[in-house]
């Protein structure tokens, strides 16, 4: 039996997908159609697709599109053969791509793509960035993103902007990942990553031009459970610099509400930084962000307050873990020594868990002040959220009660 459980993740399934698709729009007697073609890889003289979709068993098939186009009112789709991920180059591969290596891979580009003035890093997992930094270096940006959440990072999928050098390359080999995507890989790096031979390393020439696509919408399709489809535009982020935010302010009961203090400098950048990193975290969604580093990250939560004290726990967690690996060389969880466990614990709650003067990002509005006293009980001091709750008049006097600032974005950023 535990030989058949593992021998079913090595499996690679038979693609009795079709090597070409037609998706057609029509209204009337106008026909708009996009026209796509199936993508393969050869890896050892084998060319085959998708390793298999979610799960062992599922086949899947990966489609790029080839030509046609919509137009839907006034918005027009992607262009075809501006690929990234649906047309990716494998430069080294120990085993086939599965549907969740390119779908990491995808959303890892969602989020770099707003990123371009500095060397980033998004590391994803399960379709959601366990760790995002930017820095004026490289493997100062990889060894940000992945301390930020090192446990989550086992198996991840490692996105830069910048081709990979040497020093990120020697850091990365030192983990375990799945993929590292990055627009090229200089001299040398192939062996090095070589060490790992599974990993899968992806060269997308077009990252240089991600910026291109800030702003460009596709179709995204859900497929219900009876085959029907939904079918809408994709999500663009309307904040981009700080004059895209708006300081909180709000009227109830005839009587105005503004926040008083105004963001700092490095406050505005991590506003932005968050609410960037925000539109490809599955809602409902709160995160902490701190010096263009992820500090906490909660995601998929039913409630606001909720998700608030799932990303506060999970930085105490994170930092912990973090400061324990790196002064004495291992994970909080195998401290043995009581008095190194008892520094560390009281390291964490002295700095709370590297929560005093982050910034909080909430993809939506906070209904009450509940969600948002969470953070600011930790030393919180900035906040951005697309207010428009009834009660915003709550959330702004928070604020004020502890000296914080508050923006709003006037646009939610729900994904689903």
């Amino acid at each position: 039996m535990a030989e058949d459980l593992k021998a079913m993740y090595k499996t690679i399934m038979d693609d009795n997908f079709p090597p070409d698709m037609e998706v057609s729009f029509i209204d009337g007697n106008k026909r708009q159609t996009l026209i796509y073609e199936k993508v393969s890889w050869t890896i050892d003289n084998v060319i085959k697709g998708l390793r298999y979709g979610e799960n062992p068993g599922q086949e899947a098939a990966l489609y790029k599109l080839v030509n046609g186009n919509l137009l839907l009112g006034e918005i027009e789709t992607i262009q075809p053969g501006q690929y990234l991920a649906s047309d990716i180059e494998l430069l080294q591969s120990g085993k086939h791509p599965g549907k969740t290596n390119l779908t990491d891979t995808d959303n890892a580009l969602n989020i770099l793509r707003y990123f371009h003035d500095k060397p980033t890093v998004v590391i994803v997992k399960h379709n959601n960035p366990c760790g995002v930094a930017r820095s004026d270096d490289l493997e100062d940006a990889y060894l940000k993103s992945y301390m930020a959440d090192r446990v989550a990072a086992f198996g991840g999928c490692i996105a830069a902007n910048r081709a990979i050098d040497k020093k990120t390359a020697e850091a990365i080999s030192n983990q375990y990942a799945e993929v590292v995507v990055a627009p090229d890989f200089e001299e040398g790096v192939a062996d090095i990553l070589a060490k790992r031979k599974n990993l899968r390393v992806i060269k997308i020439g077009n990252i240089d031009k991600l910026q291109t696509f800030v702003g460009q919408k596709f179709v995204e399709f859900k497929s219900l459970i009876d085959g029907g489809i939904i079918a809408q535009w994709s999500f663009t982020p309307s904040a981009f610099n700080k004059n895209d935010l708006a300081l909180a302010e709000c009227e109830y009961k005839g009587q105005k509400y503004m926040v008083k203090r105004e963001p700092t400098e490095d406050e505005y950048n991590d506003m932005l930084f968050g609410w960037l990193v925000e539109s490809g975290i599955t809602s409902n969604s709160v995160i902490y962000v701190k010096d263009s580093v992820t500090v906490g990250i909660g995601t998929g939560e039913q409630d606001r307050v909720g998700v608030a004290e799932i990303a506060r726990d999970k930085a105490y967690r994170k930092y912990a873990d973090r400061y324990s690996f790196e002064k004495y060389g291992v994970a909080y969880n195998a401290l043995s020594d009581p008095d190194k466990k008892n520094e560390v614990d009281s390291k964490v709650s002295e700095e709370k868990g590297g929560l005093i003067g982050a910034t909080m990002v909430s993809d939506a509005f906070f209904p009450f002040r509940d969600g948002l006293d969470v953070g600011l009980s930790e030393g919180v001091l900035s906040v951005v959220q697309p207010g428009g709750s009834m009660n915003d008049y709550q959330v702004i006097d928070a604020c004020n009660e502890v000296g914080a600032t508050m923006t709003f974005t006037g646009q939610r950023s729900f994904k689903h």
